[in-house]
């Protein structure tokens, strides 16, 4: 079993109104993130539910070859379905507040007709919740996995209903190369909400380029472009971390 740590957090939260206004000070609140112990999943399964462990479900899924073989594979996400995981929050944001988490899981079929082999399982790509007043970047069709021209996208998304005016979408584009799964492909489209203003991050790990732009949302086109290149191997899924915290130009 792999254990995450006691997470605990003391907030003073600013409530600032979506569209424009100002803003009233929340008095601080103090509750604690309850622990997590990550369950072994199997190391074959016939299918997508053979994956999934008592406690958890099947969130999502997506089906391609990743590895090249002409065969379909599979990428699931696993989310736990705990009750202690969802804990009461009198301040602001959501309440009950739901922090169960997720794992981003990939298996290979083993032929047309095989059984799935797990390759790899992820639990920081995918964070877990621990801000009431930040959206769930996965759930409610903030968010979603697939496959495409033998990648794996995941795509996630940041919105503070409290707190902070900016939003934005990450995907992160992974390709299984060298015998692991490399990041070769992130983008990233932020608006902020109290000025209208617009950066939108691109990067070509395989030719090791990044495009960055800005702009206003009122504005079909960039008012700056420039470009970057980047240098060392890409990423791996493991060293990517947290989706969300993510930045590709540190």
């Amino acid at each position: 079993m792999k254990m995450q740590g006691r997470a605990a957090f003391s907030t003073a939260l600013l409530l600032c109104l979506t569209m424009g206004g100002g803003s009233t000070p929340a008095a601080a609140q103090d509750f604690v993130v309850p622990d997590v112990s990550y369950p072994n999943l199997p190391r074959q399964a016939a299918s997508a539910d053979g994956f999934v462990p008592r406690g958890w479900f099947l969130e999502a899924q997506a089906h391609g070859d990743l590895n090249r073989d002409g065969v379909g594979d599979l990428a699931i996400v696993l989310r736990q379905n705990d009750p202690k995981n969802v804990i009461e929050n009198p301040a602001l944001g959501e309440n009950p507040f739901d922090t169960n988490p997720r794992i981003l899981a990939v298996a290979f079929r083993e032929g047309p007709s095989g059984i799935y082999a797990l390759k790899v399982e992820n639990h920081t790509l995918i964070p877990r919740r621990e801000d009431p007043v930040r959206a769930d970047p996965f759930g409610d069709d903030n968010g979603g996995i697939a496959i495409a021209r033998g990648s794996l996208e995941v795509s996630l998304h940041h919105f503070m209903s409290a707190g902070g005016w900016g939003m934005f979408t990450a995907t992160h584009k992974v390709r299984y190369r060298n015998g692991r799964f490399e990041l070769i492909g992130y983008d990233r489209s932020e608006v902020q909400r109290a000025t209208g203003k617009t950066r939108d991050v691109s990067v070509n790990y395989l030719t090791r380029r990044m495009r960055l732009s800005t702009g206003h949302m009122s504005s079909g086109d960039p008012a700056s472009v420039a470009w970057k290149t980047l240098r060392g191997a890409p990423p791996t899924l493991e060293a990517v971390g947290d989706g969300l915290a993510f930045d590709p130009e540190q």
